[in-house]
């Protein structure tokens, strides 16, 4: 068919317009023809395709810079012109025309899908990546080296740059950890250089943050007050952990990591770890186009220590525990995992009054405590320093004495003994 032939059929969309008419023997008007060619591709199987697959369509129009071909799917293939001009800038190709071509992308949600006729190099891969940077098709590369505010990437040949802070969606303090890895990226910036090839911007926070958006609106829809979801451990601050739920983060508070006492999120959490939470609030965003705030429990998922732990703390009864905290009145003893008990300053110094807890505890200290009285209810334990244990020696001379029938005599003689 020759350039000059109209196509067998025209079709003009909001997307883009085919330069082509109505065959002069079609006396049909144009929503006739639209909706039957509507009525052909609904019969034909949907199939789809993936990057690097060899395609055959027929081209069906052609733009300012890209020639349109239907490939039977619910997606247009896409060439640059570049492709289908020869040296001396003639076009090599005609509406109708079929064509095979490799997928080298696809466009996100099912879109357009990025073409390439010709093999090899030269000047067809600049004017695929500027087709590329213009429908916003992701592109893989392959990381070089760090240079100065970010990473060389080559990518088809061509050397481009990505900058720190478009690498990923958190700032990257290690670059170095990323040369050599083969990645996708959004072409952000695409010209044409003064002899050195194309100067070339690209970044892959662009393409995690589509992702992102994507996931979280499906996690969006899903999530609810009360439900355990999993999620990965982003990162880990003073007051919490912040965990990735698909999309969404939210925060588990240091409070809500566990029964017991967590002075550093990091000594029980990992960044990436992935944990088990439930949803405890969700907050609307305080700003338009803001984030929503959900809080989350580890806590909530765990047992009661009070239900076994606390039951064997009887009055009375004596327990090692170690000091937690000191507060103005009192020191607070952890007895078992989640279980803490008051040890009143008052009940510090025996004879010597102790005017603050410091002077007897210190924290991370380790004590014999006795329980005085326990508050299930409002599950409060107060304790007193347990006596010492007495002495094996004494109690072995004791004991003697006692065998010996002298009672007290014998005891104050073995006393006497000792200090000759």
């Amino acid at each position: 068919m020759r350039a000059t032939e109209p196509p067998a059929w025209g079709v003009r969309s909001g997307r883009r317009d085919y330069n082509g008419t109505v065959s002069p023997g079609d006396d049909r008007d144009f929503g006739d023809i639209l909706a039957a060619f509507e009525r052909q591709q609904a019969g034909q199987p949907q199939r789809d395709v993936a990057v690097g697959d060899k395609v055959e369509g027929r081209i069906v129009g052609f733009g300012e810079d890209s020639a349109f071909v239907d490939l039977g799917l619910k997606a247009e293939g896409i060439v640059p012109l570049a492709e289908l001009t020869d040296a001396e800038g003639e076009r090599t190709a005609a509406i109708g025309d079929t064509v095979e071509a490799l997928v080298t992308a696809k466009e996100a949600g099912g879109g357009a899908i990025l073409l390439r006729v010709r093999p090899g190099r030269g000047p067809v891969v600049p004017a695929e990546l500027a087709q590329a940077q213009a429908h916003g098709f992701p592109v893989e590369g392959s990381v070089q080296a760090v240079v100065k505010g970010g990473v060389e990437v080559t990518v088809s040949g061509i050397r481009a740059f990505c900058p720190i802070s478009q690498l990923d969606l958190r700032y990257v303090e290690e670059p170095a950890a990323w040369v050599g890895q083969r990645l996708q990226f959004r072409i952000l910036r695409y010209e044409e250089g003064r002899g050195r090839g194309p100067n070339i911007v690209l970044s892959r926070r662009a393409l995690l943050e589509e992702e992102a958006r994507r996931r979280a609106a499906e996690t969006r829809a899903q999530l609810a007050v009360g439900k355990v979801v999993r999620g990965t451990v982003t990162s880990l601050t003073g007051y919490g952990a912040f965990v990735d739920l698909g999309g969404l983060e939210g925060l588990l508070h240091v409070s809500e990591m566990g029964y017991g006492r967590v002075e550093h999120p990091q000594d029980v959490l990992a960044a990436g770890q992935e944990i088990e939470v439930e949803v405890v609030a969700i907050e609307p965003p305080r700003e338009e186009g803001g984030q929503e705030r959900i809080s989350l429990s580890r806590r909530s998922l765990l047992a009661d220590p009070w239900e076994g732990a606390a039951a064997r703390l009887a009055p009375g009864s004596r327990h090692p525990g170690r000091v937690v905290r000191l507060e103005s009145f009192g020191a607070f003893v952890e007895l078992a995992p989640g279980v803490e008990g008051l040890l009143h300053v008052s009940e510090m110094g025996g004879d010597q009054p102790v005017r603050h807890p410091r002077e007897a505890v210190r924290p991370g200290d380790e004590l014999e405590v006795t329980v005085l009285t326990v508050d299930r209810e409002r599950r409060r334990i107060s304790l007193s320093l347990a006596p010492p244990a007495p002495d094996a020696a004494d109690m072995s001379e004791s004991r003697a004495a006692a065998d010996s029938g002298f009672g007290a005599m014998a005891d104050f003689f073995a006393r006497g003994k000792k200090k000759d």
